[in-house]
């Protein structure tokens, strides 16, 4: 038996919304054996947008029903039946989290109407249930109420099934099938080319912009987790309606899939992610010498075309750092730009600066050596090939597929090889703990 749903409602997503009208008609798979229509009070008010959609008013709710008091039947109606409905994902998301909030845990499979017509009314150019009526002769009676578009769904499932739908139907309710589940303009296709190996995922909308960007040991497992439950929340519904594609980058390992994603968000900002999206201001330690011959270290912001002695998001942690190298080496906090206050006669130092600029030097070797430069390699996805990530003082510079047969020994043959990335703190914090972890795989310049 199959429930052929539609509702009305206050809006998009069903966490804040309420459903204004119901329509249920219950199809033993030749007609309709039994049908249940209903105005529906949501206890919001409805929003005038929608009011001229539909042409459900506030005042023709206010003596209706609510929810809660119609849950009973309207549970009763739909459970152990197949749930179908034109997009049917959205019919399914708002009717289960009322009945949820009811007390009734509505578990039933679900089939789409527009997934079907897909498949077998091919080449029509939308499969909206207003085109698809126009396309197909049928009348749609009361547009944008809940039976109107019922009663045309209805006549439209009859010409599916009179068209072979009965075969494509059996194959769309397997529990293996993905047809169920998936967002509206997702083809299944698309899950079944991703591959069961380490990588990055990104989610595309109709003009192929990408809007999400993930990583997994295992992609196609992690992308049907996405689609595999119900979530009411307002961002998640509107994230589902824009999926149209998926392509994927496959990675040696967990690591190379972090910093490939992690890069990857940075660089094309997609708009559903959230985490490593918030903007970090980048600073560097530079030196320079002034016109008085005085070696002067200073932080400031990352110059394009400059590259600092060391780099780190925050402030406060260059300036910890400088405190430190001005203590230790006996520098000149002015100098260092510790101390702002205008220099007077004899503040730079007792030192002549080739004398002062001996112990900035230092300061500045010992950082160096502080800052290691080393590449991590990994087996790569391919035959006598390594993936190789590299540190290069302290900072991530790069990594790419080399030669396994050959031996790593110059650094700057070896950055040949590799392409360059922008470094930030959770790529080098990652790449410093697996380095930790697996000692063997560092080969330290």
């Amino acid at each position: 038996m199959y429930a052929i749903v539609d509702i009305e409602t206050t809006g998009g997503h069903a966490a804040a919304n309420g459903i204004t009208e119901i329509a249920i008609h219950i199809h033993d798979g030749n007609r309709v054996v039994r049908h249940y229509t209903s105005l529906l009070n949501p206890g919001i008010p409805i929003p005038g947008y929608i009011t001229a959609l539909t042409g459900i008013s506030n005042s023709m709710i206010a003596s209706a029903p609510s929810f809660d008091e119609a849950a009973p039947e309207i549970y009763s109606l739909l459970s152990d039946n197949i749930f179908v409905a034109h997009n049917v994902n959205f019919d399914y998301s708002f009717v289960k989290h009322h009945l949820k909030r009811c007390g009734f845990d509505l578990v039933v499979k679900k089939l789409c109407t527009v997934r079907l017509s897909r498949k077998i009314f091919t080449g029509f150019p939308s499969y909206s249930l207003g085109t698809l009526c126009r396309n197909l002769g049928i009348e749609i009676e009361n547009r944008h109420r809940a039976d109107g578009d019922a009663r045309a769904t209805v006549i439209l499932f009859n010409k599916l099934l009179e068209n072979g739908g009965i075969d494509h139907i059996n194959k769309m309710l397997k529990r293996t099938s993905a047809e169920h589940w998936l967002p509206l303009h997702l083809d299944k296709s698309e899950i079944d080319n991703l591959p069961s190996l380490p990588g990055v995922y990104y989610f595309r909308d109709a003009k192929g912009r990408i809007i999400y960007i993930g990583q997994a040991i295992n992609v196609k497992k992690r992308v049907r987790s996405h689609f595999t439950h119900n979530d009411s929340e307002k961002k998640r519904q509107h994230f589902l309606r824009l999926i149209w594609k998926i392509s994927h980058t496959v990675c040696a390992n967990e690591l190379h899939a972090l910093v490939l994603e992690s890069s990857e968000i940075k660089k094309w900002w997609p708009k559903y992610n959230y985490s490593q999206k918030q903007p970090a201001q980048r600073f560097g330690l530079y030196s320079y010498e002034d016109n008085r011959g005085y070696i002067r270290l200073a932080i400031d912001k990352k110059k394009k075309n400059l590259h600092p002695l060391y780099s780190f998001n925050l402030l406060h942690e260059g300036l910890v750092m400088l405190t430190k190298m001005v203590d230790q080496f006996n520098l000149n906090h002015k100098l260092c730009y510790l101390d702002k206050t205008p220099f007077a006669k004899g503040d730079e130092s007792t030192d002549v600066p080739s004398v002062y600029n001996i112990r900035v030097k230092e300061a500045i070797e010992s950082l160096e050596k502080q800052l290691p430069t080393f590449a991590l390699l990994e087996n790569g996805p391919e035959v006598n090939q390594n993936l190789c990530l590299l540190i290069e003082r302290g900072n991530f510079w790069g990594m790419g597929y080399v030669d396994a047969t050959e031996s790593i020994k110059d650094l700057v043959e070896l950055k040949l090889k590799l392409n360059p990335y922008a470094d930030n703190d959770f790529i080098r914090n990652s790449i410093y703990s697996y380095a930790s972890a697996n000692p063997a795989k560092r080969i330290s310049f």
